[in-house]
């Protein structure tokens, strides 16, 4: 749970629900039947959620203030969660929320889109012949796409499913290094099983997707490209085409036929996690690229390319409007007009529909308190009917779960609204059952069912699934030689060449001149995973290791080869330590690697409170060094102090596996002259100060440090930049309100761990397991995916999961001020034994609270609260200025649980009692 900006700033009013009043909890409570022993008020405001607790008031009534900052005020909750002891799992309750739109502007103000793939009339007749031989149940099955980790060939047959898909990090046989010809077996057992027709079903081929995003990101050896914001940089649509065309061929290796790729998003807040998923702020960018990234994807519409063995199907996402959320708060809620929500977040669709993209992806998002899931408007009467798609709308992993009155196993509005394949990624079984029912109830019609499969049915039929036979015996399946090929990887080191932006180059320092002893330092300067940053290998982009990029090139590696060519020394140190002084430094570092959701910023601040990067920069300069600062990033982000102790500095995104395009352009060759000018110009403004979220041409305010299109190149010549002001508005004091320790992962350099009291293990992926099988860690969903860990203890040794591997903390000001430690828990089973919450303090102080006789009650409840003051851990004498294991979950027994959200806070109500 994330706490909103402006509650951590505690500018807050009271608002108080006075008992009779309309608003009385404990009316609420009586009107819906539930069961008043509730301590906790989860409030959702516009997609973020808070933890508020309530006062029980005698007789078990609701009282006390529940606390909203005037900006939430004004935009009621859409729902509030109660839950606590003694209920039976969390409810919705609807509030009041802000009115929908009085009127729609009408589909018909909508561009009109002509797709180059038109109707064919003897591909519509096979879908009316397929349809006519086809079950209820044969239907509904094809409507839904599980997820590889939750279904087996055999239950395709059974259940006539009809897409799968992997996500992030998700891999044959959980295999981190899984050969292509793991990849594509699994995908020739699914396809048998599809085709298998001895149950006297009709055979319809299943297709399977996946998030090739900047590359063939899931597989060991693939060409990395850079993200989308550095391709946006590069101004070169032409590129697009060419690395659609490289990534669609990696693809067809492994034997998969559709990728959830390009992203159209129109970022116009950049705390947004998925900011670098984004080609610009500016819609003329995304919209030159989305067409030319989708033909390289598909082939050209109306050529014998289309479709064949060597392209892939494309995904035009996340439709609509996944940019401009509140706050840029992930899966959050898009409060601006249709108009602008048509003519920013909606260009890139149009040169997507125009090149043919036969599949569009539903956002997660709302649209003035709607989810898209459940948006029929937008879905149908906009997306298909208007602007022409007629393909398929997939929804995003398990969002019809969160459109109003579904769950994830059950979502009759977002079928009716206009979602023909359900990306149910674990509960399809029951989503399969209850959609078979709704539609013999009639909530869902047969004609919409058979709308839905028809489309899925047209775009397998496109994409040749019914001739082309076995995955493996398409194309370049399974050949040697084509993933990470030579020429693939000059057309990524192309992208990382023209995607970089100079910021700053005093006294041309660059380009590095030969002869020089260059001495390359910071911890991004010899990693290729957080320069490929999220989507790379796991979801999150997360612990990965040089090694995992078999024929990568670090930014290092590249700089080093460039400089021995000149004549130069390349020498690395991480921490800048040298035996000789070096001619000039080049330090790399930025962002650690993150994804959706958990990549969600409060600031644009750099490395907020911890200035390690800085530090070195500042050590280089007081040894009279000059500096060259090479950035990495996923959104233009507040560095001036870092750009202060920076002699040049180039924005460098997140380029991906081909770390030598940066030395193609700061290296200049034996004789002194520029191998390769730099190209890159911002595609997004850059932020004068850490609260500049909000930061478009468009705007009235706007009033960047670089403004968009900005960069500097060799021709330009020395442009000094003068110092700027590092003491601006939002700059980080000290720690403050909230420590998050986990949300979805540990923040870095923290990381989880799993022990069975022998040793312990790293949880690098979405599955790990120690190998005595005492103890098993999976990721599991709660509010967004991928947000918790399941637990799962076997009760043959004591075990837990714990967080670790950081630099001690400091929590005495949380134990002086009564802070909470608080996290939510999920019991899945009965808990046996004890359960305990710990943490380290330094050496011989381990401190634990048992929280057994208050969570057994939790089995089957769903997910529950849990705070703790943090003074219930304290022994006399301890300071806590020294935590060196913040937050340990341990069971002497079985234990079978989901926890989410761990964090501390200063005071707040704690539901636990010291022992």
């Amino acid at each position: 749970m994330r706490v909103p900006h402006l509650w951590r700033q505690k500018r807050a009013v009271p608002m108080v629900c006075a008992p009779g009043s309309n608003s009385d909890p404990a009316l609420l409570l009586k009107q819906y039947r539930l069961n008043p022993m509730i301590n906790f008020i989860w409030i959702e405001v516009r997609g973020m959620l808070d933890v508020i607790p309530l006062v029980l008031g005698k007789n078990h009534n609701l009282y006390g203030e529940i606390m909203f900052s005037a900006l939430e005020k004004t935009l009621l909750a859409s729902t509030i969660l109660l839950a606590g002891l003694g209920t039976s799992a969390p409810t919705s309750l609807a509030l009041a929320q802000d009115a929908a739109p009085t009127a729609y502007l009408g589909a018909e103000q909508w561009p009109q889109v002509a797709s180059p793939v038109k109707k064919d009339q003897a591909v519509e007749q096979k879908i009316k012949a397929l349809l006519a031989q086809m079950s209820l149940e044969e239907k509904v099955g094809q409507i839904l796409q599980p997820e590889i980790q939750f279904i087996t060939p055999e239950e395709i047959k059974t259940y006539h499913i009809g897409s799968i898909l992997n996500g992030g990090g998700s891999l044959p046989n959980r295999n981190k290094h899984a050969h292509p010809s793991e990849w594509l077996a699994m995908a020739d057992a699914y396809y048998d099983a599809s085709v298998d027709t001895t149950d006297g079903k009709i055979a319809i081929p299943i297709i399977w997707g996946s998030d090739a995003v900047h590359g063939h990101n899931n597989v060991i050896g693939a060409t990395l490209f850079p993200h989308n914001i550095g391709l946006g940089a590069a101004r070169n649509p032409g590129l697009l085409r060419k690395i659609g065309a490289v990534t669609a061929r990696e693809i067809r290796v492994t034997g998969i036929d559709w990728t959830f790729a390009p992203t159209l998003a129109v970022v116009q807040n950049d705390r947004w996690g998925r900011t670098y998923e984004s080609y610009s702020e500016k819609p003329e960018v995304v919209r030159s690229y989305a067409g030319e990234m989708v033909l390289g994807l598909q082939g050209v519409p109306g050529t014998a390319e289309f479709l064949d063995v060597n392209h892939v199907v494309a995904t035009a996402k996340h439709f609509v409007g996944d940019g401009g959320t509140l706050r840029g708060d992930d899966q959050g809620d898009a409060r601006i007009s249709e108009a602008e929500l048509r003519d920013i977040h909606a260009q890139g669709y149009i040169t997507a529909l125009e090149a043919g993209a036969q599949t569009a992806m539903a956002s997660f998002s709302s649209w003035q308190g709607k989810k898209m899931h459940g948006n029929k408007y937008l879905l149908t009467d906009v997306l298909k009917n208007r602007m022409g798609l007629d393909g398929l709308v997939v929804g995003d992993w398990n969002g019809h779960g969160q459109v109003p009155g579904c769950t994830n196993a059950s979502c009759a509005a977002a079928i009716n609204a206009g979602v023909d394949l359900l990306m149910v990624t674990e509960d399809w079984r029951e989503m399969y059952h209850n959609t078979i029912t709704q539609v013999k109830k009639g909530e869902v019609a047969l004609t919409r069912l058979d709308d839905a499969v028809s489309r899925i049915l047209r775009v397998k039929i496109r994409a040749g699934l019914f001739e082309k036979g076995r995955p493996s015996s398409r194309g370049v399946a399974g050949q040697d030689g084509i993933i990470g090929s030579p020429e693939h990887r000059a057309v990524a080191r192309q992208a990382v060449r023209e995607s970089l932006v100079l910021l700053k180059n005093n006294d041309n320092l660059l380009p590095l001149k030969p002869g020089q002893t260059i001495l390359v330092a910071g911890d991004a300067a010899d990693n290729i995973g957080k320069q490929s940053g999220g989507w790379t290998i796991s979801w999150q982009g997360t612990g990965n290791v040089n090694s995992d990029f078999p024929g990568g090139t670090s930014l290092y590696q590249g700089i080093k080869q460039a400089a021995e060519a000149a004549g130069s020394t390349a020498l690395y140190s991480l921490d800048g330590s040298y035996a000789e002084k070096p001619d000039v430094a080049v330090v790399i570092f930025g962002e650690e690697p993150y994804a959706e959701s958990q990549g969600d910023r409060d600031s644009l601040e750099f490395e907020a409170g911890n200035k390690k990067s800085l530090a070195l920069l500042k050590k280089m300069k007081a040894a009279d060094i000059p500096v060259v600062s090479v950035f990495l990033s996923g959104r233009p982000m507040w560095v001036n102090p870092e750009l202060n102790a920076s002699d040049a500095f180039v924005a460098a995104w997140l380029p991906g596996s081909e770390g030598g395009g940066l030395a193609d352009v700061l290296v200049a060759d034996k004789t002194g002259e520029v191998r390769y000018d730099f190209k890159g110009r911002l595609s997004f403004s850059w932020p004068k100060g850490p609260l500049q979220d909000v930061l478009n041409p468009h705007h009235d305010s706007y009033d960047p440090l670089f403004a968009y299109g900005y960069g500097l190149n060799y021709q330009s010549g020395a442009q000094p930049l003068a110092a700027l002001p590092e003491d601006v508005e939002g700059v980080h004091k000290g720690q403050g309100e909230t420590v998050v320790l986990f949300s979805g992962r540990p923040p870095a350099p923290w990381q989880m761990f799993i022990d069975d009291h022998t040793t312990a293990q790293i949880i690098s992926g979405p599955y790990a397991a120690m190998p005595s099988g005492a103890v098993i860690a999976q990721t599991t969903d709660k509010d967004v995916q991928e947000d918790a860990l399941k637990v799962v203890l076997t009760g043959a040794k004591p075990g837990g999961v714990f967080i670790g591997g950081g630099e001690p903390l400091d929590f005495s000001h949380f134990l002086q001020e009564e802070g909470i430690l608080a996290f939510d828990l999920k019991i899945n089973q009965t808990l046996g034994k004890d359960l305990s919450v710990q943490l380290s303090c330094g050496e011989g102080c381990l401190r634990a609270v048992s929280v057994t006789d208050h969570v057994r009650g939790f089995a089957g409840q769903g997910w529950m609260h849990v705070a703790i003051k943090l003074t219930c851990f304290a022994q006399a004498e301890d300071r806590f200025d020294s935590i060196t294991m913040p937050f340990r979950l341990e069971s002497t027994g079985a234990a079978d649980l989901s926890f989410a959200n761990v964090k501390l806070s200063k005071g707040g109500y704690a539901n636990l009692q010291c022992p």
